[in-house]
C-alpha cells in the first residue's frame, strides 16, 4: 500500500478544507452563529480524515508486522 501517496492526496483534501475554511472566516455578511455553524461540518470532515489515515498507517503496519513474523517463522 502506497501510504505516501494517500496520505498527499488526504493533504490535498485538507488543504482544499482550510481554503474554505477561510472564505467562511473572511465572509463578513455572516454572524458569529452562522460562520461557527458552517465550519462546523468542514472541521468535522478533517477530524475524520485524519483520524482515517491514523488507521490506514495502523493497518498497514499491523499487516508488514505480521508478513516479517511470517517470514521469520519460515
Amino acid at each position: 500500500m502506497d501510504i505516501d501517496f494517500i496520505e498527499s492526496r488526504f493533504n490535498e483534501i485538507i488543504s482544499e478544507l482550510e481554503n474554505e475554511v477561510m472564505e467562511i472566516l473572511s465572509d463578513n455578511s455572516m454572524d458569529k452563529k452562522m460562520t461557527n455553524l458552517n465550519m462546523k461540518p468542514l472541521s468535522s470532515v478533517r477530524q475524520i480524515l485524519e483520524n482515517a489515515l491514523d488507521s490506514i498507517k495502523m493497518v498497514d503496519r499491523l499487516s508488514r508486522d505480521e508478513i516479517e513474523k511470517a517470514m521469520s517463522n519460515e
